[in-house]
Parts: C-alpha cells; sequence; structure tokens
C-alpha cells in the first residue's frame, strides 16, 4: 500500500474506494507483491534446481493458488481437503507435497490413493506405510535436527522439543524400516520454524540433510523447508535471500557433486510470499476515552486476526482516513487498538497514529498470511470478505460470510420443541 496523491493505493486504486465496494472488514490482497516475492526467491538461488512449494496454510484461497499456478510455484499442504483446494485449483497430484503432523493413518491413505507425495513426520507412519503398502509408495522423511531458532516459541518447529520431524538420532531405526519394507525414499525434509533472524540457520540444516543423504541413493529432492524473516515494521531484520541464497545454492552443488548428481532443492515458503500483500481493513467503531488510555475500538477482532493476541506480533497500523497525518507526528496522539470481541483482543497497546475518529478506516498491514486462514466465527462473527487486487482492478475472491453460513451445519432435536411448548 503506497501513498500517493493524498491517499492509499493499492496498484493505482484508492484504498477507500475499495472499502466502499466490497465493505468492512475486508480482506485486500496485492497481487504485484506476491509476484515479486516469488520472483526474488526465484533469482537468490542461481545455479540450482530451484523448485518452490507454497505453504497453502498461509493464505488458502482458490485465486491465491490460482495466481501461484500461473507463476510456475507448487504446493505443500498439511491436509487432504487442503490438497482438494490446490488440485481444484488446477494442480496435478505430482505437484503437491503432503506434510501430516500426526494425523489419523486414514487420512495418509487418502492422501495416497490422491497420489500426492507423502512427508513421513514419524517412525510409526514409516512403519505403517511399510506394512500396508510394502515398497509401492515412495516418500520423503521429515527430519527434526534439534535446532532452536526463529522468532515466537509457538512457531519454532526443529528443537528437541517439538512435535515435528523424527528426530535425527533416530537415523539408524530410520535407515532399518526403509530397508526391511523396501520403502523408496526419495526426499529428505527440514522445517524448523519461521522468522529466523540468521540465515546461516539454513546452512546447519543443510549439512544434516547432506550427511543423512548417503543413506538414501535414491533421493530426488531436499526440502529445506522455510522461516524466512519478514520485515513487520521499519528496523525489521529481514532475511537477506540474496546472500542466503548464494551460500546455500555453493553449499548445495558442492552436495550434488559429492552425491554423484543433481537433485532439486525445495522451498516451502508462506509468509514470505503472502505476507506482505495483505491488509485487513476495518472501520473504526468507538473512539473511547479512559482515564490511562485512549482506545480505538474496531469492527473486528481477534476472530479475524488472532496473530498479535496468539504471537504477540506486530503490525503496522496505517489510517487510511487520514493520509495527511501519517507523514508528520501533528495530529498524532496514542492510542490502544482494540476489537469487538468480548474477552480481551489487543492489536496494539500504546500506537502512535493520526489522529483517529469514528468511521475512519484502518488498515493492518502485513495481514496476507495467517491472517484469513486462521480467521474464526467466535462470538457468532461472520469472516470478512477477500479481494485480490490484479492488474489495477479489485476483484472479490471469496464473499463475505452470512449468518445464514454461520447456521449451516447445525441440527435443531425436534424434542426440544415439544418441552418448550409444553412451558408456554
Amino acid at each position: 500500500m503506497y501513498l500517493q496523491n493524498n491517499s492509499y493505493q493499492i496498484q493505482g486504486v484508492d484504498v477507500l474506494d475499495i472499502a466502499d465496494q466490497f465493505g468492512l472488514p475486508l480482506y485486500v490482497y496485492d497481487a504485484d507483491k506476491i509476484i515479486q516475492k516469488i520472483d526474488l526467491l526465484r533469482s537468490s538461488f542461481p545455479g540450482v534446481n530451484l523448485k518452490i512449494k507454497y505453504a497453502l496454510k498461509a493464505l488458502s484461497n482458490l485465486s491465491i493458488l490460482k495466481l501461484m499456478r500461473s507463476q510456475g510455484v507448487e504446493v505443500d499442504v498439511v491436509s487432504v481437503n487442503e490438497a482438494r483446494l490446490a488440485m481444484r485449483a488446477g494442480y496435478l497430484p505430482r505437484q503437491i507435497m503432503y506434510t501430516p503432523s500426526g494425523n489419523r493413518f486414514s487420512e495418509i491413505q487418502e492422501a495416497i490413493d490422491m497420489g500426492l507425495t507423502i512427508n513421513a513426520d514419524s517412525l510409526p507412519l514409516i512403519e505403517q506405510i511399510g506394512q500396508t503398502y510394502g515398497s509401492a509408495v515412495p516418500i520423503c522423511i521429515r527430519i527434526n535436527p534439534s535446532i532452536i531458532d526463529g522468532g515466537n516459541l509457538k512457531i519454532q518447529t526443529g528443537h528437541a522439543d517439538s512435535k515435528f520431524g523424527i528426530p535425527n538420532q533416530y537415523r539408524a531405526e530410520i535407515k532399518a524400516l526403509v530397508t526391511q519394507y523396501g520403502i523408496p525414499v526419495i526426499g529428505l525434509h527440514i522445517h524448523t520454524g519461521s522468522d529466523f533472524k540468521d540465515g546461516n540457520t539454513f546452512l546447519k540444516i543443510a549439512d544434516t540433510l547432506f550427511d543423512l543423504a548417503s543413506d538414501f541413493p535414491a533421493l530426488r529432492f531436499m526440502d529445506f523447508g522455510s522461516g524466512f524473516k519478514v520485515a513487520y515494521r521499519e528496523g525489521d531484520h529481514a532475511t537477506d535471500l540474496a546472500e542466503l541464497g548464494q551460500k546455500v545454492s555453493a553449499a548445495f552443488q558442492s552436495f550434488c557433486e559429492r552425491f554423484g548428481r543433481d537433485i532439486e532443492l525445495w522451498f516451502e515458503p508462506g509468509k514470505l510470499l503472502v505476507s506482505e500483500s495483505g491488509h485487513l481493513l476495518a472501520s473504526v467503531n468507538v473512539v473511547k476515552q479512559n482515564p490511562t488510555r485512549t482506545f480505538v475500538q474496531l469492527d473486528t477482532g481477534l476472530n479475524h486476526l488472532i496473530r498479535p493476541m496468539m504471537y504477540d506480533s506486530w503490525h503496522d497500523i496505517i489510517n487510511v482516513s487520514n493520509p495527511q497525518g501519517a507523514s508528520t507526528e501533528d495530529g498524532q496522539q496514542l492510542y490502544t487498538v482494540v476489537g469487538y470481541i468480548c474477552e480481551t483482543d489487543t492489536f496494539a497497546t500504546d500506537r502512535l497514529l493520526p489522529e483517529v475518529h469514528q468511521n475512519d478506516v484502518l488498515s493492518f498491514e502485513n495481514a496476507g498470511a495467517y491472517g484469513f486462514s486462521m480467521a474464526s466465527t467466535y462470538n457468532m462473527r461472520c469472516r470478512p470478505a477477500e479481494v485480490l487486487v490484479y492488474d489495477g482492478q479489485p476483484h472479490l475472491i471469496r464473499e463475505r460470510e452470512t449468518f445464514e453460513d454461520l447456521m449451516r451445519g447445525q441440527v435443531e432435536i425436534e424434542i426440544f420443541d415439544e418441552v418448550l411448548t409444553d412451558k408456554i
């Protein structure tokens, strides 16, 4: 979102016009930003056979997936319903990596029947696949490297106490199982979490996979997951993709020479590709003065953007209705920005913003990843609509929910009607 001609715009479209056209609250995504991030990632890893697998869980919208597919990006999914959505967007089963996390085996079997690439995350799962399918189903193996890095502990997945992946210490057990059942191992995978501040973490996990590769001569790819740090506010340190890409590409090329052939290098970015593209627009219901602070109460809450309450995440907030105040501290005040949910749902405490009035439109920046995809209908609140700005035009890509949507699936028990009639 850029300030142009005294208005905030996305691809030349006034954000307030988008709000008027589609209503609030509203998620808006900038397709150009997504394409820029794809191009940046691709150009950062020269000289290797790079494959990008978009982590669909970050933003699971059919039109976003079609945009990814148009850019040659494949997908990583964590459920069969995510896989079904990807296939509806036109992806072939062989383009979909399925990474379970303790899923029931019947779902694993569905994924196998669908023809997905299976990323086995536990020794029991490898054994179940071997017992059920013998050598008929090739797999990738998710390794836990016992490395702590990243942001909030809730998104660190590669440390020793994490539920994710098979600890590297069980290397002998992994090899014994795949040998016993003749299971083809075509990939090795590591994902140690999100928001790495030190790009050298990727070099550490690369060494782990390079060492393991000698056990699996049929490897076709190595998957380093993702975890690239995104800058959420001015001064934030983001992953230097160009520097990281040069180092990892050189290390991977050296490995391929030792391995005796070239294999594919995979990454599974989610946040990197969609975070900066997303904006959650909301209207100000009330500006409420308390003795200790001034609250800005919005027509949205943790039901639409849970990250600040769940991860203590920072999102820049723009007063779209007061662009003149954005470039100077004149007229700015400290506000605590909160939602309309019946419990604490604070977006920002003591945030300096251009003066806010009732009915102003505020925008939460960097809201593309894990915003709508983690949204709920808590308090019987409807989820927002979603809009994609593509080629200078806003397109509705998800309708706003209605009360009828909230009631869908609920079943009334008729016996209560009889009881209630008797009490009249």
